[in-house]
C-alpha cells in the first residue's frame, strides 16, 4: 500500500485502536490479542492502529512492541490495514518506525515525543526525521507537547511526501480550521480527542468527518451505528446515544487521569474480551465504577 493509497483509506470510515492484551502477570498475551482482532475486524473499521495510545504503547518494551505489531499485521492481513504507533525520542521513534515497516505495517501513527519541552521547529525536525526514515505513510498526532501549526505542517508536507495524515488531539478549533484551510486535501484529517464521538458532529462541520473510536473495543456495533448516524446527519440517533451512553460514560472516565485507557480495558472485560489489567502508571477502575460501566454496556444490548 503506497502512502497515497493509505491516505485514501483513512479519508473515510471509522478508525479504531485495539487494546493490547496482557495476562494476569502483566505480560503480553498474543492469543488474547489475536482473539480481539478477529472479533473486531469484521465490524467494518477502515483501519486499526496497533500499539497506539489506548494500546499502551508508552508501556511496551522494544521486544514486546515487535510482537504486538507482528501479531496485528499477521492476524489482519487481507482484512483491514494496520498502522503502528511510534513515539518517544527521535532515534527511538525511528527504530520503532523501521521495525513496523519491516513487519508489514501499512503506515505509522507518530505519537508525541515525551517529557521534554521543545520548540515547534524542533518538533517539526523530529517529525521530518521519522518520515524520512521509512517509505510507508505517516500520520502525525498533534497532542500534548506536539503542537504543530499550519505553517510548519505545510513545510513538512513539502519535504515529506509520505506524511499523509493529520490527527488532532488538541481540540483547538482555531488551529484546526487554520490547518484544514491551509493544507486542503494534502492530508487525511482525523479526529483524535479522547472519546471522539462527543466531538464528531462538530469536527465533521469543520471538514474532519473521520475519527478514531475507543469504545469500538467493547461496543463495536454501537460505535458503528453512531458513526453511520454522524455520516447521515441523523441527529436524533446521535443525540440519543450521547444521552444514553456517552455522557454517563464520560462521568466515569473523567474521575481520574489515565482513565481514558483504563475504562476501555474495563469495557472489554465486561464484553467478554478481557485484555488484562493496565500497566503502571495507569490504574484500573474501582469496583463501583466498573459496575456503573457494566450497566451502561448492558443497556446497549448484544454486540
Amino acid at each position: 500500500m503506497t502512502p497515497q493509497e493509505l491516505k485514501t483509506v483513512l479519508s473515510s470510515g471509522l478508525l479504531s485502536f485495539p487494546l493490547t492484551d496482557f495476562d494476569a502477570q502483566g505480560e503480553f498475551n498474543p492469543a488474547g490479542y489475536v482473539r480481539r482482532l478477529e472479533w473486531l475486524a469484521p465490524y467494518g473499521a477502515t483501519a486499526l492502529f496497533a500499539a497506539g495510545g489506548t494500546g499502551e504503547f508508552f508501556s511496551l518494551a522494544a521486544d514486546e512492541y515487535s510482537s504486538v505489531i507482528k501479531t496485528a499485521v499477521d492476524t489482519c492481513a487481507g482484512s483491514v490495514p494496520i498502522l503502528a504507533g511510534v513515539g518517544g525520542s527521535t532515534r527511538q521513534a525511528i527504530q520503532y518506525a523501521q521495525e513496523a515497516e519491516r513487519l508489514g505495517a501499512k503506515g505509522l501513527l507518530l505519537l508525541p515525543h515525551y517529557l521534554t519541552e521543545a520548540s515547534q521547529e524542533g518538533v517539526a525536525a523530529h517529525v521530518e526525521q521519522v518520515c524520512k526514515s521509512v517509505k510507508i505513510g505517516v500520520v502525525v498526532y498533534n497532542r500534548n507537547v506536539c503542537r504543530l501549526n499550519a505553517t510548519l505542517l505545510e513545510q513538512l508536507a513539502e519535504r515529506c511526501p509520505n506524511l499523509i495524515g493529520y490527527k488532532d488531539g488538541l481540540g483547538d478549533i482555531e488551529l484546526m480550521v487554520s490547518i484544514r484551510r491551509r493544507l486542503g486535501d494534502r492530508f487525511s484529517y482525523l479526529g483524535g480527542l479522547p472519546t471522539a464521538e462527543v466531538y464528531a458532529a462538530a469536527y465533521k462541520a469543520l471538514g474532519v468527518p473521520v475519527y478514531s473510536s475507543a469504545v469500538f473495543n467493547f461496543i463495536p456495533k454501537t460505535a458503528m451505528d453512531f458513526y453511520h448516524a454522524i455520516a447521515k446527519d441523523d441527529h436524533a440517533t446521535v443525540g440519543k446515544i450521547i444521552d444514553d451512553f456517552f455522557l454517563p460514560y464520560l462521568d466515569i472516565r473523567n474521575r481520574k487521569a489515565g482513565y481514558a485507557v483504563s475504562i476501555v480495558k474495563a469495557g472489554a472485560k465486561i464484553s467478554g474480551y478481557d485484555a488484562g489489567p493496565v500497566r503502571a502508571p495507569l490504574t484500573d477502575l474501582l469496583p463501583d465504577e466498573y459496575e456503573k460501566l457494566a450497566a451502561l454496556i448492558k443497556a446497549q444490548g448484544a454486540q
